[in-house]
Protein backbone atom coordinates (compact mmCIF):
# COMPACT_ATOMS: atom_id res chain seq x y z
CA UNK A 1 0.00 0.00 0.00
CA UNK A 2 2.85 2.39 0.82
CA UNK A 3 4.47 1.80 -2.58
CA UNK A 4 1.15 2.46 -4.31
CA UNK A 5 0.71 5.77 -2.47
CA UNK A 6 4.26 6.79 -3.35
CA UNK A 7 3.63 5.93 -7.01
CA UNK A 8 0.48 8.09 -7.03
CA UNK A 9 2.25 11.04 -5.40
CA UNK A 10 5.34 10.83 -7.60
CA UNK A 11 3.22 10.52 -10.74
CA UNK A 12 1.29 13.67 -9.87
CA UNK A 13 4.52 15.65 -9.42
CA UNK A 14 6.00 14.37 -12.66
CA UNK A 15 2.85 15.25 -14.60
CA UNK A 16 2.71 18.71 -13.04
CA UNK A 17 6.27 19.45 -14.16
CA UNK A 18 5.74 18.18 -17.70
CA UNK A 19 2.44 19.97 -18.14
CA UNK A 20 3.64 23.32 -16.84
CA UNK A 21 7.24 23.44 -18.10
CA UNK A 22 7.49 20.80 -20.82
CA UNK A 23 10.54 19.75 -18.82
CA UNK A 24 11.68 18.43 -15.48
CA UNK A 25 9.07 15.71 -15.11
CA UNK A 26 10.93 12.91 -16.82
CA UNK A 27 14.17 13.59 -15.02
CA UNK A 28 12.27 13.24 -11.74
CA UNK A 29 10.72 9.94 -12.85
CA UNK A 30 13.90 7.83 -12.80
CA UNK A 31 15.00 8.69 -9.23
CA UNK A 32 11.40 8.29 -8.03
CA UNK A 33 11.24 4.80 -9.51
CA UNK A 34 14.63 3.82 -8.08
CA UNK A 35 14.54 5.33 -4.60
CA UNK A 36 10.82 5.33 -3.83
CA UNK A 37 9.59 2.23 -5.64
CA UNK A 38 12.66 -0.01 -5.67
CA UNK A 39 13.25 -0.32 -9.42
CA UNK A 40 16.74 -1.12 -10.70
CA UNK A 41 18.37 1.56 -12.92
CA UNK A 42 17.67 -0.53 -16.04
CA UNK A 43 14.03 -1.05 -15.06
CA UNK A 44 13.63 2.60 -14.06
CA UNK A 45 14.99 4.06 -17.29
CA UNK A 46 12.78 1.76 -19.38
CA UNK A 47 9.67 2.38 -17.29
CA UNK A 48 10.44 6.11 -17.36
CA UNK A 49 10.20 6.13 -21.15
CA UNK A 50 6.74 4.56 -21.01
CA UNK A 51 5.57 7.02 -18.36
CA UNK A 52 7.04 9.98 -20.23
CA UNK A 53 5.41 9.00 -23.53
CA UNK A 54 1.90 8.65 -22.10
CA UNK A 55 2.12 11.72 -19.87
CA UNK A 56 3.68 13.92 -22.55
CA UNK A 57 0.98 12.85 -24.99
CA UNK A 58 -1.72 13.95 -22.55
CA UNK A 59 0.02 17.29 -22.01
CA UNK A 60 0.59 17.71 -25.75
CA UNK A 61 -3.13 17.38 -26.44
CA UNK A 62 -3.85 20.16 -23.94
CA UNK A 63 -1.25 22.47 -25.51
CA UNK A 64 -2.37 21.62 -29.05
CA UNK A 65 -5.95 22.57 -28.22
CA UNK A 66 -4.64 25.96 -27.16
CA UNK A 67 -2.72 26.31 -30.44
CA UNK A 68 0.61 26.31 -28.59
CA UNK A 69 2.48 23.68 -30.65
CA UNK A 70 4.74 24.38 -33.64
CA UNK A 71 4.40 21.04 -35.40
CA UNK A 72 6.89 21.56 -38.24
CA UNK A 73 9.68 22.88 -36.01
CA UNK A 74 9.08 20.13 -33.46
CA UNK A 75 9.11 17.32 -36.01
CA UNK A 76 12.28 18.63 -37.70
CA UNK A 77 14.03 18.90 -34.34
CA UNK A 78 12.88 15.43 -33.31
CA UNK A 79 13.95 13.86 -36.62
CA UNK A 80 17.59 14.77 -35.96
CA UNK A 81 17.50 12.82 -32.70
CA UNK A 82 15.86 9.59 -33.82
CA UNK A 83 18.97 7.63 -34.80
CA UNK A 84 21.04 8.81 -31.80
CA UNK A 85 18.14 7.87 -29.51
CA UNK A 86 17.97 4.36 -30.97
CA UNK A 87 21.74 3.83 -30.79
CA UNK A 88 21.99 5.14 -27.23
CA UNK A 89 19.03 2.99 -26.17
CA UNK A 90 20.79 -0.14 -27.38
CA UNK A 91 24.05 0.91 -25.72
CA UNK A 92 22.53 1.71 -22.34
CA UNK A 93 21.52 -1.89 -21.56
CA UNK A 94 25.20 -2.88 -21.57
CA UNK A 95 26.28 -0.18 -19.11
CA UNK A 96 26.73 -1.08 -15.39
CA UNK A 97 23.94 0.17 -13.13
CA UNK A 98 26.27 2.32 -11.02
CA UNK A 99 27.54 4.13 -14.12
CA UNK A 100 24.00 4.84 -15.32
CA UNK A 101 23.00 6.13 -11.89
CA UNK A 102 26.03 8.40 -11.59
CA UNK A 103 25.61 9.72 -15.15
CA UNK A 104 21.98 10.43 -14.44
CA UNK A 105 22.85 12.24 -11.19
CA UNK A 106 25.40 14.44 -12.96
CA UNK A 107 22.90 15.29 -15.70
CA UNK A 108 20.24 16.06 -13.10
CA UNK A 109 22.57 18.46 -11.27
CA UNK A 110 23.33 20.28 -14.53
CA UNK A 111 19.65 20.42 -15.41
CA UNK A 112 18.74 21.77 -11.98
CA UNK A 113 21.40 24.48 -12.11
CA UNK A 114 20.24 25.44 -15.58
CA UNK A 115 16.64 25.75 -14.40
CA UNK A 116 17.65 27.80 -11.35
CA UNK A 117 19.89 30.20 -13.27
CA UNK A 118 18.00 30.59 -16.52
CA UNK A 119 15.54 33.33 -17.24
CA UNK A 120 12.80 32.75 -19.78
CA UNK A 121 14.74 32.63 -23.09
CA UNK A 122 13.96 34.82 -26.04
CA UNK A 123 13.60 33.55 -29.59
CA UNK A 124 16.54 33.92 -31.96
CA UNK A 125 16.19 35.90 -35.14
CA UNK A 126 17.89 33.37 -37.41
CA UNK A 127 17.99 29.60 -37.41
CA UNK A 128 21.10 27.56 -38.15
CA UNK A 129 20.35 24.16 -39.70
CA UNK A 130 23.63 22.78 -38.34
CA UNK A 131 22.93 23.92 -34.81
CA UNK A 132 19.38 22.60 -35.00
CA UNK A 133 20.58 19.18 -36.17
CA UNK A 134 23.29 19.06 -33.51
CA UNK A 135 20.91 20.02 -30.72
CA UNK A 136 18.33 17.48 -31.88
CA UNK A 137 20.92 14.70 -32.12
CA UNK A 138 22.33 15.44 -28.67
CA UNK A 139 18.89 15.45 -27.13
CA UNK A 140 18.05 12.13 -28.79
CA UNK A 141 21.22 10.52 -27.45
CA UNK A 142 20.44 11.66 -23.89
CA UNK A 143 16.89 10.36 -24.17
CA UNK A 144 18.01 6.94 -25.37
CA UNK A 145 20.85 6.52 -22.91
CA UNK A 146 19.28 7.75 -19.67
CA UNK A 147 15.56 7.29 -20.30
CA UNK A 148 14.68 10.97 -19.89
CA UNK A 149 12.71 13.14 -22.28
CA UNK A 150 15.21 15.98 -22.22
CA UNK A 151 12.64 18.75 -22.06
CA UNK A 152 14.97 20.87 -19.93
CA UNK A 153 17.25 20.96 -22.99
CA UNK A 154 14.54 20.96 -25.64
CA UNK A 155 12.75 24.13 -24.49
CA UNK A 156 15.77 26.47 -24.62
CA UNK A 157 17.00 24.79 -27.83
CA UNK A 158 13.65 25.29 -29.54
CA UNK A 159 13.61 28.95 -28.52
CA UNK A 160 17.25 29.78 -29.14
CA UNK A 161 17.99 27.57 -32.14
CA UNK A 162 14.68 27.20 -33.99
CA UNK A 163 13.25 30.60 -33.01
CA UNK A 164 10.09 29.07 -31.53
CA UNK A 165 8.39 31.63 -29.25
CA UNK A 166 8.35 30.73 -25.56
CA UNK A 167 4.55 30.59 -25.64
CA UNK A 168 4.80 27.58 -27.98
CA UNK A 169 8.12 26.08 -26.83
CA UNK A 170 6.67 24.08 -23.93
CA UNK A 171 4.03 22.38 -26.08
CA UNK A 172 6.47 21.82 -28.94
CA UNK A 173 9.05 20.27 -26.61
CA UNK A 174 6.47 17.64 -25.65
CA UNK A 175 6.29 16.57 -29.29
CA UNK A 176 10.07 16.19 -29.39
CA UNK A 177 10.07 14.26 -26.11
CA UNK A 178 7.45 11.80 -27.38
CA UNK A 179 9.29 11.10 -30.64
CA UNK A 180 12.66 10.50 -28.99
CA UNK A 181 11.20 8.41 -26.17
CA UNK A 182 9.28 6.19 -28.59
CA UNK A 183 12.45 5.41 -30.55
CA UNK A 184 14.48 4.80 -27.39
CA UNK A 185 11.79 2.50 -26.00
CA UNK A 186 11.65 0.54 -29.26
CA UNK A 187 15.42 0.05 -29.11
CA UNK A 188 15.03 -1.47 -25.64
CA UNK A 189 12.09 -3.70 -26.56
CA UNK A 190 14.25 -6.78 -27.07
CA UNK A 191 15.98 -6.49 -23.70
CA UNK A 192 14.97 -8.71 -20.80
CA UNK A 193 13.65 -6.10 -18.36
CA UNK A 194 10.73 -6.99 -16.09
CA UNK A 195 8.44 -4.08 -15.23
CA UNK A 196 6.10 -3.80 -12.26
CA UNK A 197 2.87 -2.66 -13.94
CA UNK A 198 1.02 -2.64 -10.62
CA UNK A 199 3.05 0.46 -9.76
CA UNK A 200 3.57 1.88 -13.26
CA UNK A 201 -0.13 2.13 -14.15
CA UNK A 202 -1.15 4.27 -11.12
CA UNK A 203 2.02 6.34 -11.63
CA UNK A 204 0.89 7.07 -15.19
CA UNK A 205 -2.70 7.79 -14.12
CA UNK A 206 -1.79 10.55 -11.67
CA UNK A 207 0.91 11.84 -14.02
CA UNK A 208 -1.71 12.40 -16.74
CA UNK A 209 -3.97 14.22 -14.29
CA UNK A 210 -0.99 16.25 -13.11
CA UNK A 211 -0.11 17.18 -16.70
CA UNK A 212 -3.56 18.67 -17.23
CA UNK A 213 -3.25 20.62 -13.98
CA UNK A 214 0.23 21.72 -15.02
CA UNK A 215 -1.09 23.22 -18.24
CA UNK A 216 -3.54 25.32 -16.22
CA UNK A 217 -0.82 26.23 -13.72
CA UNK A 218 1.44 27.48 -16.51
CA UNK A 219 -1.20 30.05 -17.45
CA UNK A 220 -1.29 31.46 -13.91
CA UNK A 221 2.33 31.33 -12.69
CA UNK A 222 5.37 32.83 -14.42
CA UNK A 223 7.74 30.35 -16.13
CA UNK A 224 10.67 31.68 -14.10
CA UNK A 225 8.92 30.92 -10.82
CA UNK A 226 8.03 27.40 -11.95
CA UNK A 227 11.59 26.81 -13.11
CA UNK A 228 13.01 27.81 -9.72
CA UNK A 229 10.59 25.58 -7.82
CA UNK A 230 11.22 22.48 -9.91
CA UNK A 231 14.92 23.30 -10.21
CA UNK A 232 15.30 23.36 -6.42
CA UNK A 233 13.49 20.03 -6.10
CA UNK A 234 15.56 18.46 -8.85
CA UNK A 235 18.82 19.67 -7.32
CA UNK A 236 17.94 18.06 -4.00
CA UNK A 237 17.12 14.78 -5.75
CA UNK A 238 20.30 14.89 -7.85
CA UNK A 239 22.57 15.56 -4.87
CA UNK A 240 20.95 12.68 -2.96
CA UNK A 241 21.51 10.33 -5.90
CA UNK A 242 25.14 11.37 -6.34
CA UNK A 243 25.82 10.99 -2.61
CA UNK A 244 24.26 7.52 -2.64
CA UNK A 245 26.56 6.41 -5.47
CA UNK A 246 29.74 7.94 -4.05
CA UNK A 247 29.13 6.86 -0.46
Amino acid sequence: MTALLLALAAGALVGLALGSLGAGGSILTVPALIYLLGFTPAEATTASLIIVIVTSLAALVAHARAGAVRWRAGLLFAAAGLLPAAAAGLLSVHIPAIVLTLAFAVLAVLAALRMLRRRTPQGAGTVSAGRAAGAGAGLGAITGFLGVGGGFLAVPALVGVLAVPMSAAVGTSLLVIIANALVALTARAATAVTLDWVLIVPFIATAVLGAWDGKRLAAKVSPNTLQRVFGSLLLAVAVTMAAGVVL
